[in-house]
């Protein structure tokens, strides 16, 4: 992500007629809420002004995802103060709750502005191998940029990012170097492709072969059977919860993940749902039999359950979803007006 920003800034300063890194302060990014945490510290290491990183609100009228219109106000309000919109990150699967930007819908309005569209599926881009799931990147042919990691659910070892580029000549022109110690042959032959000029440093490891070998070893039927596996079991805890008047799933699932929590009634308020969700976790978590993570969406503490382990089993779901019933029923309980929680 870090390389595009740069491409994008710098071709925005061209655009601009900016000379140098004078017209950096007048360039700014845009993001929604849900995006990851590497994408804000990506732009401060592009040299991006703080006061110009545009974290846009979401909520569920959108199921957290960014809304186009929300995003086309504050461009257009950016442009008309004198800034020059340049880079917009969109998401297909954000780590909190695995909600999608629409990117056809943001692409057409970053292009009223000339800026960058770049589309993080670090996550969610590996689902994308089976058709179903494919409409999550309606509108990509039009972006300029997007990223995937397999190791997050393609079953390749930590790490590996694939870096597709509209245009590569875009990151060669930020960041080609060519000291005299550096030419040979091949690169000067134009038949290979150097990508020293495509990232910061300038030596890489081999980790493609890694990919490679899962693709050959697995095959395209055997990697969308273990993503379409993993998704109907994430259904079927998806399903369980919604049965249990105890919880409520927040967000809708659209991949592996399920964002649920003890859901606020009778007497229990949101902070003391809150609390027991966060104690419900730590009793779990405690157990050693299963591991859940949280996160905060829309001001609600969120338990996060996901599917993506290659020897998880249907029975583990279930295994895991009694283990929740269990601990919940042994700490959690209304009497009158008087909410329990307690740590086991």
């Amino acid at each position: 992500m870090l390389v595009t920003l740069v491409a994008a800034r710098d071709a925005a300063l061209r655009r601009s007629g900016s000379v140098g890194v004078s017209g950096i302060p007048r360039l700014a990014v845009y993001a929604a809420d849900q995006t990851h945490s590497t994408f804000f510290k990506a732009c401060r290491l592009a040299g991006f002004d703080p006061a110009n990183i545009r974290s846009i609100p979401t909520g569920p009228e959108t199921n957290y995802g960014l809304d186009p219109t929300k995003l086309l106000e504050v461009m257009q309000a950016d442009a008309d103060a004198g800034l020059v919109p340049t880079y917009v990150c969109t998401t297909v699967g954000t780590t909190s709750s695995n909600a999608v930007d629409p990117v056809g819908d943001v692409a057409d309005v970053a292009a009223m502005f000339s800026a960058w569209v770049h589309v993080d599926a670090a996550y969610a881009g590996s689902a994308c191998i089976c058709p179903e799931f494919r409409h999550h990147l309606d509108g990509v042919e039009r972006v300029d940029s997007i990223s995937m990691s397999p190791h997050k659910w393609l079953l390749t070892c930590l790490d590996c990012t694939c870096l597709y580029v509209r245009d590569a000549h875009r990151l060669s022109d930020s960041l080609e170097t060519n000291p005299e110690y550096l030419k040979n042959d091949a690169t000067e032959s134009g038949e290979v492709t150097d990508l020293k000029d495509m990232q910061v440093g300038v030596g890489r490891r081999f980790r493609g072969l890694k990919l490679w070998m899962v693709m050959r070893t697995y095959g395209t039927a055997k990697l969308q059977e273990h993503i379409r596996s993993d998704v109907a079991m994430a259904k079927m805890f998806e399903d369980f919860v919604r049965a249990d008047d105890r919880f409520e799933v927040v967000v809708p699932r659209n991949f592996a993940l399920v964002c649920f929590r003890i859901k606020a009634s009778g007497a229990m308020t949101e902070k003391d749902a809150d609390e027991a969700n966060r104690v419900l976790m730590e009793n779990l978590n405690k157990t050693g039999k299963a591991y859940l993570a949280h996160t905060v969406v829309g001001d609600k503490f969120v338990l996060r359950f996901v599917v993506g382990s290659s020897l998880q089993e249907e029975r583990h779901v279930r295994s895991a979803w009694d283990l929740i019933k269990k601990t919940t029923g042994q700490y959690h309980g209304l009497s009158g007006q008087t909410y329990r929680c307690r740590k086991l």
